[in-house]
Formats: structure tokens, sequence, C-alpha cells
């Protein structure tokens, strides 16, 4: 890996850090708005990005999750799969839009993995537990989008890593 990737990639876990950090009351709960997952967008432009985010991830949940054990299993876990997902599909999608939705659904429904979590550690209600859970993600996924467009016609993510 090129020392650019690796101080890129870096400079990423570091920003899902420090966004998760401002954010944190909202994003260890049943109704998740952890802002930084915007960040997820950017396996759309580059999947040299999968390091930093799953760095970022694993690092947020380590030094901030209430349950960090879960959150170290389930949390990455769910990251890593809809990541995976998204680049296997980015084959198939074509066009920048297209995939930022697909990604954006992806880890909407994939977030049953957290509600099985928050079940496992809290008995919370599974169904309810990821719909809560479900519509927080696709509600920053979702916004992240116009942010991601608008950031990337300045900085041209694809060609930063």
């Amino acid at each position: 890996m090129k020392v650019k990737s690796i101080v890129t990639n870096g400079v990423l876990a570091a920003l899902y850090i420090a966004v998760s950090a401002l954010i944190q009351p909202f994003g260890f709960t049943q109704i998740q708005f952890r802002v930084s997952e915007m960040f997820n967008h950017l396996i759309v432009f580059n999947k040299k990005y999968l390091y930093g985010i799953i760095l970022g991830v694993f690092l947020t949940n380590l030094f901030f999750s209430p349950m960090k054990a879960y959150d170290l299993i389930f949390g990455v876990g769910q990251s890593l799969i809809a990541l995976l997902i998204t680049i296997s599909v980015s084959h198939f999608v074509k066009g920048m839009w297209a995939r930022m939705i697909v990604n954006t659904l992806v880890f909407t429904v994939t977030m049953f993995f957290i509600a099985l979590e928050l079940n496992l550690a809290f008995h919370l209600p599974f169904l309810f537990t990821w719909l809560t859970t479900a519509i927080g993600e696709f509600v920053v996924m979702a916004a992240g989008m116009l942010v991601m467009y608008v950031v990337n016609k300045r900085v041209h993510f694809e060609k930063m890593v």
C-alpha cells in the first residue's frame, strides 16, 4: 500500500473518531444518529477507503462505546459486511448517485446486526430496535449523499487514495 493511501486512511479514521466524539450521546443508543457514518459513502469513490472507515469504526467503538465488546464485534462487523456488499454490488451499478443509494440501503438494512447487538446486550425488542436504528442510519446516510457529493466536487475522492 502506498504511503499516500496509508496517510489518507489514517486521516479518515481520525475524522470518523472526531465526528463520532462530537455526537457521542446520539451514536450508541437504540436511536442512532452517528453522523460519521456518512463517511461510508467514500467506498463509492474508491474501495481503498475501506481501511480508514473500518479503523475509524473500530477505534470509535473502542474509545466511546458503553458496550465495547459487543460493539467491537457487531458494530465493526456490520460496517465491514455492508462495505463489502457495496463494493461487490458496485461492479454492477454504474454512477455515483446510484452507488450511494445502494450503499445507503445496504447500511440501512444491515442495521439488523446492531439491533441484534442491542437485543443481546440490553434485551431491547429486536424488531423495534431494528426499525429505530435503521431509520437513524438511513437519515444520516441519505443526508451524507449530498454532503459527499458537494465535498467531492472540490477534493475528488477517487484520486485521494
